[in-house]
């Protein structure tokens, strides 16, 4: 029997290989480049080969002498965190609702195919030009200001609008909702229909039958959703940049200014702790459900 099972082991193998080649190429070379220079150290102008948690050292310097006060660079990441927490909700919230329409009330394949293929409508644009549209909308003289200025709602224009916390949270739900549409669509539309329907003949209510069944058959789609919209958002620093006035502290920012300042294994080291922490978020999401299942 094993004789008979190294043919198609062989043929497993090489059909893997080369997504297992691109993936060594283009994820896990650089990556260890990237480890590797984390432990460099550096002066004004150049990179040091030689072995220095420097630049670890130096991202958490001062929190020390800090506390009990917490220091800037862990309410940066806090504040990461809890951006990053905002979208997740949004998403999971506005994806699970079109994903359950999509699957449940629109009875037609092709008519699912179609309004799923409609989601795809603001890929065909930039993240950036989708990202700088809010701009004219939320500004001080922007539409929604003037609208509810001329509707009598407001007194004077909103300052919050723009250039805040809610405009970077605004930008990225909108920018990141289909990543969670689309995983929690794939898991309903799996769902056989008639367990529904015993739900309902065995005297269920509607959020019963959501919470019961429905939900758990799609948590699958929901933790690859979420992790697609973690990892992407943890990383951003443009729309948190540019939405955010360059007023607003993110991990991602901290990389860039490290890299504009030509201090890159102190780059590498926050990039190295940025990926840890949101490896170990993952590794929690993982623990819900057997991702490789799904795929």
């Amino acid at each position: 029997m094993a004789l008979r099972d190294r043919p198609s082991q062989f043929v497993a193998w090489l059909q893997a290989g080369p997504m297992m080649l691109v993936f060594l190429v283009f994820f896990l070379v650089p990556l260890a480049f990237v480890i590797i220079v984390s432990f460099w150290d550096y002066n004004e102008y150049e990179m040091i080969p030689s072995f220095t948690t420097r630049g670890y050292v130096e991202t958490f310097e001062g929190c020390l002498a800090q506390l009990p006060e917490l220091c800037t660079i862990l309410k940066t990441y806090l504040k990461t965190l809890k951006l990053c927490f905002l979208v997740w909700l949004i998403t999971l919230v506005i994806g699970f609702t079109v994903a359950y329409f999509l699957a449940f009330h629109i009875r037609s394949k092709t008519w699912q195919i179609a309004l799923s293929l409609i989601c795809t409508i603001p890929f065909w644009t930039s993240n950036v030009i989708r990202m700088i549209a809010w701009i004219p909308l939320l500004g001080r003289n922007g539409l929604v200001n003037s609208g509810l200025v001329k509707a009598g709602m407001i007194d004077k224009p909103l300052e919050w609008l723009l250039y805040s916390e809610f405009a970077v949270v605004l930008a990225l739900v909108h920018l990141f909702t289909f990543f969670m549409v689309v995983p929690i669509f794939n898991s309903m539309i799996r769902i056989d229909k008639r367990l529904i329907e015993a739900a309902y003949d065995a005297g269920a209510t509607g959020f019963q039958t959501l919470t019961n069944v429905i939900i758990p058959l799609a948590k699958p789609g929901i933790v690859i959703g979420s992790i697609f919209v973690i990892t992407i958002v943890m990383g951003d620093f443009v729309t948190i940049g540019v939405m955010g006035g360059q007023q607003i502290a993110a991990a991602g920012k901290i990389i860039e200014t490290r890299l504009n300042a030509l201090q890159f294994p102190a780059a590498a080291a926050n990039a190295v702790i940025l990926l840890g922490i949101t490896f170990m978020i993952i590794a929690m999401l993982s623990r819900l459900v057997d991702v490789r299942k799904e795929l």
